[in-house]
């Protein structure tokens, strides 16, 4: 569930919860835990994502033209997000 403090839920979000969750616990094969990483690391990760200096096919397509303000609104959830344990996970 995701944290309070967090703020509003990013309108991007969707596309992103697909593999990584929307509390930032990886979905699909090989997509990696997003919860509680840190922010300044996960905004850096995007714009490289978006700008193609990293070259992940699936990312630069499923982040498209993003705005700064998206990237910071993600960044900013999935850290916010509290990772999973062992023992919460079904």
């Amino acid at each position: 569930m995701a944290q309070n403090d967090a703020g509003p839920r990013p309108a991007r979000l969707g596309l992103c919860a697909a593999c990584h969750g929307e509390a930032g616990m990886g979905q699909a094969a090989g997509a990696p835990n997003l919860a509680g990483q840190r922010e300044d690391y996960l905004r850096l990760a995007l714009r490289e994502y978006r700008d193609g200096r990293r070259a992940i096919p699936l990312m630069r397509a499923a982040i498209g033209p993003i705005s700064e303000a998206e990237l910071d609104q993600l960044a900013h959830w999935y850290s916010q997000q509290t990772p999973a344990t062992a023992k919460d996970k079904p």
